[in-house]
This record gives structure tokens, sequence and C-alpha cells, in this order.
């Protein structure tokens, strides 16, 4: 067995040391409730503020106050509050109609079969090799579409979505509507400005850039707030400006803070690493693999491969049992055992999609961890085949 390998880095991360050391001394010397006003309670609402500020940085924003971060439970959560805050924030004339992909997250596409039972009209554009497609787009921006929400980064395949384009050409269409992106996985990777990206609402993870899981993150344009087009949809306290009750998770802010602070100082260098890992896996790759690379932009950091013939649980198992963590598509789904919508939405078969996995590097992964997956990748084809 080989030393511990993991390459499944965009199902979550591990906790860096300077994020987990300033969660810790939230946990163990600011431990104070942010909404009380003794000193204790200050000192906490203080640090809150500063991990705010390091996370709007981090997306690229240069005037903070041109919207607000609101802290949620996961990325999961800020997706949700996206898609529902938006859709119950007023009552339409006619039938609402929203516009998303065929290969999103269950985080937005889930809310939305949701909202599809309370007649909003969901249309999911196509996203064959990874690219929208943008003459289904156009055709669909009618007067009464009202959200459009599209990923950055696919998280299967890594393909990267031309969100800017499809923003711009929905405002010009529909002047009011609001634009959503789930940034999760190219947070800190790639420019997430929102102004940059025509969006409206900006989805982020923490456990995907070495935070703790538990903590995620919404950024609303003020524009969207001064006209009360998203609504809050946790209630209670009032905390976040009354857009997300609850008490703080001030740990896990202020190591989201951190872990957005070091990654985006060393931004340009980790995508580098990741880029040349990315060459070295797919020179060592055994005979037979075949890898999936979308046909415009892409993320290196995901590395979509199919495996004819071998069951992707059976293949991760065999890998697992070597040291070497992957994973079949998304981590959200990988114990269900379906078909990958997201993968048969690029365009693979049922049979290559069920045979299909992910590798997500990190900046923390090495090239002779990539060729140690590649000799063991190469010994579980033999005899898996061999069991068939």
């Amino acid at each position: 067995m080989t030393d511990s390998i993991y390459f499944d880095n965009s199902a979550t991360t591990p906790v860096s040391e300077r994020a987990a050391r300033k969660a810790l001394e939230a946990m163990t010397q600011t431990w104070g409730n942010p909404s009380s006003v003794h000193g204790k309670g200050v000192e906490a609402e203080r640090m809150v503020a500063e991990a705010r500020a390091r996370v709007i940085r981090a997306l690229g924003i240069k005037n903070p106050r041109s919207g607000s971060l609101f802290f949620t439970g996961s990325g999961t959560e800020a997706d949700n509050m996206a898609v529902t805050g938006v859709l119950q924030a007023k009552t339409f004339r006619g039938t609402p109609r929203v516009i998303t992909t065929d290969s999103e997250h269950p985080a937005v596409l889930n809310p939305l079969r949701e909202a599809e039972l309370r007649g909003v009209e969901v249309i999911r554009l196509r996203t064959r090799g990874g690219v929208i497609d943008f003459d289904e787009l156009s055709q669909a921006l009618t007067p009464g579409t009202v959200l459009v929400s599209l990923m950055l980064v696919n998280n299967e395949t890594g393909a990267v979505y031309d969100v800017k384009r499809a923003f711009a050409l929905a405002k010009e269409r529909c002047p009011d509507v609001v634009t959503h992106c789930d940034a999760i996985q190219g947070f800190t990777k790639l420019d997430c400005d929102p102004k940059k990206l025509n969006a409206d609402l900006i989805s982020v993870s923490g456990h995907k850039i070495g935070a703790p899981k538990g903590i995620g993150a919404l950024f609303c344009d003020g524009t969207l707030l001064t006209k009360k087009r998203i609504v809050p949809i946790v209630f209670g306290g009032g905390q976040e400006n009354g857009y997300r009750s609850g008490t703080e998770n001030v740990p896990g802010i202020v190591a989201f803070g951190e872990a957005a602070l070091e990654r985006t100082e060393s931004r340009e260098e980790d995508y580098a690493c990741v880029s040349a890992l990315r060459r070295t896996l797919l020179e060592g790759l055994p005979h037979g693999v075949t890898v999936n690379t979308p046909r415009g932009d892409y993320l290196p950091h995901i590395v979509s491969i199919t495996v004819p013939g071998i069951k992707s649980e059976v293949l991760v198992r065999a890998l697992s049992a070597e040291g070497i963590y992957l994973s079949a598509g998304s981590a959200c789904s990988s114990k269900k055992l379906k078909t990958s919508a997201a993968l048969t939405a690029f365009g693979l078969a049922p049979e290559d999609a069920d045979s299909t996995v992910r590798v997500s590097l990190s900046h923390r992964n090495t090239a002779e961890e990539t060729a140690i997956f590649c000799r063991a990748l190469a010994s579980a084809m033999t005899r898996l085949a061999r069991k068939r």
C-alpha cells in the first residue's frame, strides 16, 4: 500500500494550518456571541467583519459597498438562498421563467425542481462538451425570465462556463432579470468578481479552499437588496442584516476568511502548480483510459477519466484500498449509484458515465503522487478486468 494520496479536492479539502489556527483562536479566546454588546461579543464581531472583508477581497470586488456578503451554513445553503430567495421575493405576473443548465449542482437543480411544483417554468440549457448552448439561451430569454442561474465551473468535468457572456446577454434581453453564479469550484482559482461576470449573486464555500466544513457565503449586489429582489429563507434573530438568521459560526467564518486570504495570496502559483500536475497526470495515464476534456475552457484542477468496462464505484474502492482517494463524479451523489446527469449532459453514454471517475488536484499534490496513481490505476485495470 502507498502512503495516502488524496485526489478528491473538489469534494473537500484538508483544513489549512492557518485556517485551523484562526478557528482555534475563535473557539478558545474570542468565543463571544457577535450579537452581544460586551467586550467578548464586540471582539467576535470584529473577527467576523475582518473575515467578511477577506472573502469579499478574494472575490475580486474592488468596492466592498457595492453589495453585501452573507455567511451561510454551506455552499448549498448559499445556492438555496439565491434561488429560493429570489423566486419568493415578489409575485410575478404570468408564469415566471428560470434558466439554468442541464449539468448544475443539485444545490441549484433541486430547489428549482421544488419551484416547478409551484408553477415556475425551468429551462435547462444543454452543455454538451462542457459548453453552454447560446442559441438555446437566446431563444429561452423571454420577457418572463426572472432568474438565470449558471455555475462557473462544473464540479464533475471542470468545464468553465462562459457565464460572463451568458449573463450579459440575459441582461440585454431582460433588464430586470437576476443573475446567479454558483462559483464554488472556481472561487480563489478564477476571477469571480461579480461585476466582471455580470452576476447579481455569487455563491462560495469554505471547505473547498482549506476552511472547515459548514461555512459558505452569498454575495448580493446592493441594487438587488435595495429593490428587495431577494428575501431571507431562514428566519430567527435577524443576524446577517436579517438575511440569514442564526448565531454566526464564528470559528468557521474566521477560518473561511483566513483560507480565502491564503489562497488569494498564492493563486497564480497554485494554478501553475496544478496545471503542471495535470500535464504529468495525462502523460502517465495507462492505455485504454479516456480523458473527458471539455471543448471550451476548463479548470485544470478537475480531470474526468473513463475506464471502459469497470464500474466507477468498483475502481474507487479498489484504489482506496491502495490508499489513493478519488471519487465517482460528485461527492454529493456518488454514494447513490445513479448515472451522473452532468456526465450524460456532457455527452457520455450512460455506460461510459458509469465507468467514469474524477481526479481533482490541488497545490498540495506532487508529481510523484500522479506517477504512483497512474501505476496503481494500470494495476487495478488489469486486476479488475480478470474478474469480469
